[in-house]
């Protein structure tokens, strides 16, 4: 079982194998997560990305990281189309998509953001224990998961969801 790690802190500046985009079917990275990502790492991550769109909820694809530090970037849709409003079994189906797609590529250090709790509107509670318990019960090649918090609030979900276990 991987390791997991709560920090609070910016995904794009996380040195690892790989980061999580919840993204959008349409590989569209107009916003929250997916926009700092371009932002920081270069328009080819979504240039990349959206030559493999559509890509339903619950698959997920990769792409080069471009000017970031992480090798890759893992876009797992949890919405179709961008600024959808999503429940929590959007968040387990993209977060087991990420995980597979890690394993795929045999890496051993994924980062997360908070999947669905920005633009797509889920309680910070739910979808920290949902993503928790998908990462705990996936077993594969991920020494390491870190789940990045851009705020306090989703720092405290993530790290209560630890707890409970």
């Amino acid at each position: 079982m991987s390791k997991i790690k709560v920090i609070k802190g910016d995904i794009t500046s996380m040195e690892v194998d790989a980061i999580v985009n919840p993204a959008n079917s349409l590989m569209l990275m107009g916003g929250g997560v997916a926009l700092a990502i371009k932002l920081k790492g270069g328009e080819i991550i979504e240039k990349e990305a959206m030559e493999k769109a559509p890509v339903p909820v619950g698959e997920a694809i990769f792409t080069k990281a471009g000017k970031l530090k992480a090798k890759y970037v893992i876009h797992s849709p949890t919405m179709e189309k961008p600024a959808q409003k999503i429940s929590l079994k959007e968040v387990e189906k993209a977060t087991i998509a990420a995980l597979k797609v890690a394993n795929s590529l045999k890496l051993k250090s994924l980062a997360f953001p908070g999947m669905g709790t920005g633009v797509g509107g889920v309680d910070k509670d739910e979808a920290a224990k949902v993503m928790v318990d998908c990462i705990k019960n996936y077993k594969g090649s991920l020494e390491e998961v870190i789940l990045v918090a851009y705020d306090s609030q989703l720092y405290e979900a993530f790290q209560r969801a630890l707890e409970e276990e």
